[in-house]
């Protein structure tokens, strides 16, 4: 383990999108576990803060503009220059590279193997991490702390429950709006899928984000869905609340999908063109097996993954394309093409499974 002060300063740069951050929480807590005294901050795009909302390995949230201008990076220089004993860059690229390089005395990041910027991340980085293909994220992100000497802690760390109203009945959480048209199912499918649960004597909870966008898209996959109790935008926390005591959640390819995991919840996740062995959700227990590419319904732990492989028009799910179109409003066959009953059994062998339906997963 690299030699640190008594009482060192950290700072984690994760400059990425939620689900990303929220996968960085492992890292963070090796870093914390490694270094009882040490004070943690982590450095996020604004809007990201939220998933990391009473996180108790961590001590400040610095938050920068995703398009920042100069000036507002260049004050952020000045306040973090060298305050850290240790800055740790999560990603590759020349922001979050140069942030860790200006803020820490020491510095680890991970850097590309070709490329002659990439020669000068290797030379200003203290313990550079080479960038590895084909690995899941949260072992990727392990590979900082194995650079450092610090043992790694494969344990997503979901952000502080906040009470939240409930259903009086056992219910089911779906989140049904992912950030992109390529990672959706089709409204009748929620609507199928809904209809069916409710059948079967569970109330159905339909949560949204901030977003106008997204508020739209939802008012016509729920529309004409009156049993669905749709609820406004929650806190990170108020989700974590939510989640706590439902049934099953939900959901497609999505940082609410990972959250869910991440607390224990049962959870169903709907996925397409990505590949779950990079980016699968990562269960409550850990993930001792790792996700396969592709099959029709897989488990591992607490979560359930299907996919629809015989849709695939070029037979290669998931093929890591942003939907058949290759944009990010493009349709995804393997997800058009899913039909109620495929996620119907992997619903109910979800629900078969919950040991304790009203136990609440504290964190």
């Amino acid at each position: 383990m690299i030699a640190l002060a008594a009482h060192p300063r950290i700072l984690v740069v994760a400059l990425r999108r939620l689900g990303d951050v929220l996968l960085t929480t492992p890292l963070i807590r090796s870093l914390k576990r490694a270094w009882a005294n040490a004070a943690i901050d982590v450095l996020v795009f604004r809007g990201t803060e939220g998933i990391l909302e009473g996180n108790r390995d961590i001590d400040d949230i610095l938050a920068l503009p995703e398009r920042a201008t100069a000036a507002e990076s260049v004050v952020l220089l000045r306040k973090v220059w060298r305050t850290y004993d240790l800055a740790i860059s999560t990603q590759s690229g020349d922001r979050p590279t140069l942030f860790a390089c200006a803020a820490g005395r020491q510095t680890a990041g991970f850097v590309d193997r070709t490329g002659a910027m990439n020669k000068l991340k290797r030379v200003a980085l203290g313990y550079p991490v080479p960038v590895v293909s084909r690995v899941h994220r949260v072992p990727e992100i392990l590979r900082l702390a194995d650079a450092l000497g610090v043992p790694g802690i494969a344990e997503v760390v979901p952000p502080k429950a906040r009470p939240t109203h409930r259903p009086d009945r056992p219910y089911v959480v779906i989140h049904a709006a992912p950030m992109f048209r390529y990672k959706r199912w089709t409204a009748e499918g929620w609507r199928g899928l809904a209809a069916a649960l409710t059948s079967r004597g569970l109330a159905i909870v339909a949560t949204t984000g901030p977003s106008e966008d997204e508020r739209r898209y939802l008012d016509r996959v729920w529309g004409g869905a009156p049993d669905v109790q749709r609820v406004d935008p929650l806190s990170w926390g108020g989700l974590n609340g939510l989640l706590a005591g439902a049934q099953l959640y939900v959901g497609p390819d999505t940082s609410v999908t990972h959250l869910a995991a991440a607390t224990g919840t049962p959870t169903l996740a709907l996925y397409g063109p990505t590949d779950p062995r990079l980016w699968g959700p990562w269960p409550a227990g850990g993930l001792s097996q790792p996700w396969d590419a592709a099959g029709t319904i897989q488990n591992r732990g607490n979560v359930w993954l299907i996919q629809n492989p015989p849709a695939c028009p070029w037979s290669i799910l998931p093929c890591q394309q942003e939907g058949c179109e290759r944009r990010l409003d493009s349709h995804s066959r393997c997800l058009d093409e899913l039909t109620v009953s495929q996620v119907l059994s992997a619903a109910e062998a979800a629900l078969a499974a919950t040991v304790a339906p009203s136990a609440e997963r504290r964190y």
